[in-house]
């Protein structure tokens, strides 16, 4: 819910440790006037790499675009939170 309330505020929204889908967690997500939606996410995989990747609502695409840690699931999850937020 509180992701949700964020999605339509202009300001940054910070997710608490629980707001996690599978190995994805989400960070927060901002916006401003001069740049579209940007959400950030934690990623970890069962190695034990994490990163923090931006998914760039716009673009759709997470950066940086490679890394130790699988991109797949956690694009998928960033468009699907651009899409809530009207964006992507």
């Amino acid at each position: 819910m509180g992701l949700m309330i964020g999605l339509v505020s202009p300001c940054a929204v910070f997710a608490s440790p629980g707001l996690c889908t599978g190995p994805v967690c989400a960070d927060d997500i901002t916006r401003s006037a001069k740049n579209h939606w940007q959400l950030v996410l934690k990623l970890n995989d069962q190695l034990g790499h994490r990163e923090k990747v931006v998914m760039n609502c716009r673009a759709g695409q997470l950066s940086p675009m490679s890394g130790p840690v699988d991109r797949a699931y956690a694009t998928s999850i960033g468009r699907r939170a651009c899409r809530l937020a009207g964006e992507g």
